[in-house]
């Protein structure tokens, strides 16, 4: 048996107490002795130390009941903060997207000897040019081929239905299940009146105009001419214990924005010429607004290619067997030729989202802000992936092959 200074002040305070003159207690007095008593030992410290510890941390524990009550508290007002405010932080949300993807511009120019105020400027007036042209040379042959989609969609419909119900002649409760062309027309109206107003207010309702379009331009040039204030303010607001977690998540989110909006730039534009020219010579039309939507698709990495299929090859089917093949080949070219080719020479590994978190990001944020909202579903998965990496992975340092193994076991129905 092992004494420790602990269970030796123990001893002395059972032995001690009594004097050895009549039985008289000691006097009540700080001397020396006493005040070794009263001095914590290193083992009856650490002893404390680790039943806080526990006490602290214990399941079902005061101090752990109260972290929850408050952290659902916090989160509830934050979710009340954000139905509240949801055309201000969508505005703000896409302003400083916008300027994380055009700072690198601005700073590749105040490196040649530009001013940085002069080079957003610049910057912003070559934006300006460029979404002048776009409304006033594509809108018009674009809402021309949207309103043709839309009046020939019940003959397409027929069509898709004709040769359906060809390949389903020995199943009828298949062949019943389809709508009628009457009700797909009823349908299509119904759905384009549901589109034209989503457009509505996500556009004019919630941009609100000229006024709001001056906002949001002068918004981005104040971000963009000055904004070390902004990312000192954001650094102060981190603990000093996570300042680096702080500093890291925001260079990895400028690195993903900055490679993202180069691959939407570059993957888009080549994606949806090459769709859209393939397709006006095999015949399937509205050419350009199926390259609009392979434009569109880019901004979501992985299921955008999947979700520009559908439209493209349901209108290629209803024009006959060939053109529904000939569509296939042209998807199936371009975006093999994207996947292999512009995908690793122009993304490299910055964006490494899975395709279920881009799509319940999609949902979500399409949910909350509408169909600008779609806009920001990858930044906010790329957002949360990184704040989980460096919060809670990277300091756990997680053993990534052990766990992959132990996945594929369970998947495989191993164990």
């Amino acid at each position: 048996m092992s004494f420790t200074p602990a269970s030796a002040k123990i001893a002395l305070c059972l032995v001690v107490p009594v004097s050895a003159t009549g039985g008289r207690a000691l006097p009540n007095r700080p001397d020396l002795f006493t005040r070794w008593l009263l001095l914590p030992s290193p083992d009856t410290t650490e002893f404390m130390k680790e039943s806080d510890h526990e006490n602290q941390y214990a399941p079902l524990s005061y101090y752990g009941a109260r972290r929850v009550v408050w952290l659902v508290f916090l989160l509830i007002i934050i979710w009340l903060v954000l139905r509240s405010l949801q055309p201000v932080i969508l505005l703000f949300a896409l302003v400083f997207l916008l300027a994380m993807v055009l700072n690198p511009i601005v700073v590749w120019l105040h490196k040649h000897h530009v001013p940085r105020f002069v080079s957003v400027i610049l910057l912003i007036l070559v934006l300006v040019a460029v979404t002048t042209t776009i409304l006033v040379f594509a809108i018009p042959p674009l809402a021309r081929q949207s309103q043709e989609l839309m009046h020939s969609a019940p003959s397409v419909w027929e069509g898709i239905r004709t040769r359906i119900e060809s390949l389903t002649q020995n199943y009828p409760a298949v062949r019943d299940a389809l709508p009628r062309t009457d009700e797909m027309a009823g349908k299509v109206g119904a759905a384009a009146g549901t589109i034209g107003n989503i457009l509505l207010r996500s556009t004019i309702g919630l941009v609100g105009g000229v006024a709001s379009a001056v906002f949001v331009i002068l918004l981005l040039v104040f971000v963009l001419a000055n904004p070390r204030p902004l990312v000192t303010a954001y650094l102060a607001l981190a603990p000093d214990r996570y300042r680096e977690q702080a500093h890291r998540t925001l260079a990895r989110l400028m690195r993903q924005m900055t490679a993202w909006a180069r691959g939407v730039a570059i993957n888009g534009v080549i994606t949806g010429l090459s769709i859209g020219a393939l397709l006006w010579l095999i015949g399937v039309q509205p050419a350009l607004i199926f390259g609009v939507f392979a434009f569109l698709g880019e901004f979501l990495p992985n299921i955008g290619a999947f979700l520009v299929s559908i439209p493209i090859l349901l209108v290629a089917l209803s024009l006959g067997a060939t053109k529904f093949w000939l569509a296939l080949g042209v998807i199936v070219l371009v975006y093999q030729v994207e996947l292999n080719v512009l995908v690793p020479g122009v993304l490299g590994k910055e964006m490494r989202l899975h395709p279920v978190n881009i799509l319940f990001f999609t949902l979500a944020t399409a949910t909350m802000f509408g169909l600008l909202g779609v806009f920001l579903a990858v930044p906010a998965a790329a957002l949360v992936q990184i704040v989980i990496d460096e919060f809670y992975l990277q300091p756990r340092k997680p053993d990534y092959a052990s766990l992959d193994r132990e996945a594929a076991e369970l998947v495989e129905g191993k164990k």
